[in-house]
């Protein structure tokens, strides 16, 4: 995401980082003289990590709230940046009308999230109620203008993950911490039987997909929406 800023003109000087996880420099040392907002859910994720941070250009200010209702005021921020964060939403509708709401005219949404591609392997093995699930991109540019975001722009790539076996990927899983949030999963312990059926199905070489959507699109400076979506299919496959 960072290097797709190379081909963007922009001098934001109020950026909000939605759903950051711990805050990071990468926007902080591409735009030094811009205020950083890192806004995330869970607190414990705002805690700075590395004893640099923050040393070489202006520390990010922490906030923890919610996405769909953010404490910011109306066209108070010129650029939202969202890095793999919406797909912990049921609904990102909500979070894209927010980000409208607190962008200034002329301000830029740019956000990487997954697409249904993403753990078909898992799914296929576990079955669908035991797996997060995660929305289509062009379902995803139908909310940006839903939202009243002009020119949405919409691609992805598939990144492919092969393992030496089962237990190594699942133990990736877990270290990622990327667990489903899906409101109609099992809450109950599966068991062993399960547990050995998993390993089965994912077979001696298993194999992780990630489909990951990459999408920006602009707050108008007056009323007029456009109603043109830009789709363009990347697909690169890394095994």
């Amino acid at each position: 995401m960072l290097e797709r800023l190379d081909y963007i003109r922009i001098a934001p000087r109020v950026i909000l980082d939605a759903g950051s996880g711990p805050p990071r420099p990468g926007l902080g040392k591409r735009y030094p003289r811009a205020r950083v907002i890192a806004l995330d859910f869970a607190l414990p994720m705002l805690r700075p990590r590395g004893f640099f941070t923050g040393l070489f250009h202006m520390p990010a200010q922490a906030i923890c709230a919610d996405m769909e209702r953010l404490p910011l005021a109306d066209a108070s921020v010129d650029f939202v940046w969202s890095s793999m964060a919406l797909h912990w939403l049921g609904e990102p509708l909500a979070a894209f009308a927010e980000f409208r709401r607190v962008l200034a005219p002329d301000g830029l949404l740019m956000f990487s999230t997954l697409g249904p591609d993403s753990l078909k392997e898992l799914r296929a093995a576990a079955g669908a109620a035991r797996v997060h699930a995660f929305i289509d991109m062009h379902d995803l540019g139908d909310m940006l203008l839903a939202a009243g975001f002009s020119a949405p722009v919409m691609d992805m790539e598939l990144i492919t993950l092969a393992y030496a076996g089962s237990e190594k990927m699942l133990s990736d899983l877990r270290a990622s911490g990327q667990t489903s949030a899906r409101a109609d999963r099992p809450r109950g312990l599966a068991g062993r039987r399960f547990a050995a059926a998993l390993r089965r199905g994912l077979g001696e070489r298993p194999k992780a997909t990630y489909e990951v959507v990459y999408g920006h699109a602009w707050k108008p400076a007056a009323s007029k929406i456009d109603p043109q979506v830009k789709t363009v299919r990347v697909f690169k496959s890394i095994s």
